[in-house]
């Protein structure tokens, strides 16, 4: 059982007296004694819960509201006083008519009115065209459709001789349609569907597709997409800024060379960016394997113009991944997540609440002043002039004070708020790169959640089965999430890039998920 710390103080209080302290938030900034009563009860609640509940994100969101309602601003009383004050983000479940962009759209003339035709209300005046209405309906329909050609065939009765019917015009020879693959690739790679799964809802609905089936159609496919790939991955090595992180992945059957000792098999996620406040392709690229993300960013780096100034390189603070990148032409400007530094805070934060409020407090307001950069959409240059003028002072107010908690011996070193505070003290100059170098991102929030595609599709399908399977799960990962990144549809882009294999095959730079409209077009014509 865990012991109650001695010589604390006891603050006592009871309900009616907490409803009037979130009352009063309302209306103004908590007291110093509000504000400790707050804490205490908050403390006082968090020892008698379940242990798996302190560690979890419902603590953490406990902790955010506690610091939101202590730091709160006098609150407007009513949206009538304040008509320019922003309304509560709502969802009624209904999405707006012009953001259903893949929805096929059919003109409808009006029955009896033409342009210029007198109107029949006032029968003087004349009707011109305006917006027309817009309404949506929906269906549904198997994943993959399948349609049966029923060919007519007649036999003499004499000589034997049979004779079928044409097909219609446009039906290829190919059982399977390019878009089957497209389909396939978004269900599974995209969408983290299993193929057994989508086997049996196929099954299920009078068009079977066996899991070896699916198969082999996204591997024929995938021979024509790697070129995409690899062109993507030269693009990405001249990006500004390169997010990584790693996750675990499991191979089934993985062959490791003799000198390679370790056990781990990692999915790597590598996003390049042209740095905040630019605008540029975004790049996501996934590697499953042995490697882990420091040995996968170097090998994209390896691609990267000689002429291009070194990159920012933005990762977790593990050694690994800063020691892959020592040689002279892969030096790349290292960068941490401040986030991450933040989270041993909100962690320790049950043992040593005043402490480790006072660092969330003076970190929310960089967090605040990174939000306002992006908000006013202020250029690299004027984020870091931004950042310099209102973060920089409260940074080095924190490490100093970070640096007198262990100097005047304030707390344990060895204790979770002193290695806590070390993290951040060691770590210090890849933390705060963001208030020495324009462009410089502040988290790899990119990275966290771009390999949530990777975990989706572990949690369902589990496994690959041998090193191929996951190399063609990262093509198609990271072709879609590339498309998801620059608000491409992937399904039209996978269909443009297996109908045109030989123009993507002579040019695939001219094939990107930017420009293939324009490729296709010509292609077209």
């Amino acid at each position: 059982m865990k012991r109650r710390r001695k010589n604390k103080k006891v603050v006592e209080v009871d309900m009616d007296e907490l409803r009037g302290i979130v009352d009063s938030s309302a209306s103004g900034p908590l007291s110093e004694e509000q504000r400790n009563k707050l804490l205490s009860t908050l403390e006082l609640l968090v020892e008698q819960i379940d242990p798996e509940f302190r560690n979890s994100e419902k603590l953490n969101k406990l902790v955010k509201e506690m610091l939101e309602a202590s730091n709160a601003e006098p609150a407007e009383k009513t949206t009538e006083q304040n008509p320019d004050k922003k309304k509560r983000k709502g969802g009624n479940g209904r999405t707006p008519a012009v953001k259903i962009k893949g929805a096929e759209v059919v003109a409808c003339s009006h029955q009896d009115l033409k342009r210029g035709d007198p109107c029949p209300g006032c029968k003087s005046g004349k009707v011109y065209p305006k917006a027309p209405e817009i309404i949506i309906r929906f269906k549904g329909a198997p994943p993959i459709q399948a349609t049966k050609y029923e060919l007519e065939r007649l036999r003499c009765n004499l000589c034997g001789q049979t004779y079928t019917a044409e097909p219609p015009k446009g039906v290829g020879k190919e059982k399977y349609d390019e878009s089957v693959a497209s389909i396939l690739g978004l269900l599974i790679y995209g969408g983290g569907l299993p193929r057994y799964r989508l086997a049996g809802l196929q099954g299920k609905l009078g068009i079977p597709l066996a899991q070896s089936t699916q198969w082999e159609i996204l591997d024929k496919a995938a021979k024509i997409l790697k070129l995409i790939l690899k062109e993507l991955i030269r693009q990405a090595a001249q990006g500004e800024v390169l997010h990584s992180d790693d996750t675990s992945r499991k191979i089934l059957k993985l062959e490791r060379p003799e000198e390679d000792t370790r056990t781990g098999v990692f999915t790597s996620g590598i996003f390049s960016t042209p740095g905040i406040g630019n605008k540029a392709p975004k790049i996501a690229l996934f590697f499953t394997g042995t490697q882990h993300s420091g040995e996968n960013l170097r090998d994209v780096l390896l691609h990267r113009a000689g002429e291009l100034e070194a990159p920012i390189a933005m990762h977790d603070a593990e050694t690994k991944n800063a020691s892959k990148l020592k040689p002279a032409n892969l030096q790349a400007e290292l960068a941490n997540c401040l986030p991450h530094g933040r989270r041993y805070f909100i962690d320790n934060f049950e043992n040593f609440p005043e402490q480790c409020h006072y660092v969330l407090s003076e970190l929310c307001k960089v967090f605040k002043n990174e939000k306002q950069a992006k908000d006013e959409k202020m250029s690299p240059e004027a984020r870091l002039t931004f950042h310099q003028a209102h973060s920089l002072q409260v940074m080095e107010d924190l490490r100093t004070w970070m640096q007198s908690q262990l100097t005047e011996k304030l707390v344990e070193p060895n204790g979770g708020l002193g290695k806590s505070i070390n993290y951040m003290l060691n770590h210090w100059d890849k933390l705060t790169l963001f208030l020495r170098k324009a462009g410089a991102p502040l988290d790899n929030n990119l990275a966290e959640r771009g390999l949530k595609k990777s975990i989706l599709h572990r949690k369902n399908s589990l496994f690959f089965r041998n090193q191929h399977g996951a190399d063609v799960g990262d093509l198609y990962t990271s072709i879609i999430h590339t498309c998801e990144l620059n608000e491409i549809n992937p399904f039209d882009y996978l269909n443009t890039l297996l109908r045109n294999p030989k123009a993507v095959e002579q040019a695939p730079a001219d094939w990107m998920p930017w420009n293939y409209e324009v490729a296709g077009s010509a292609q077209a014509d």
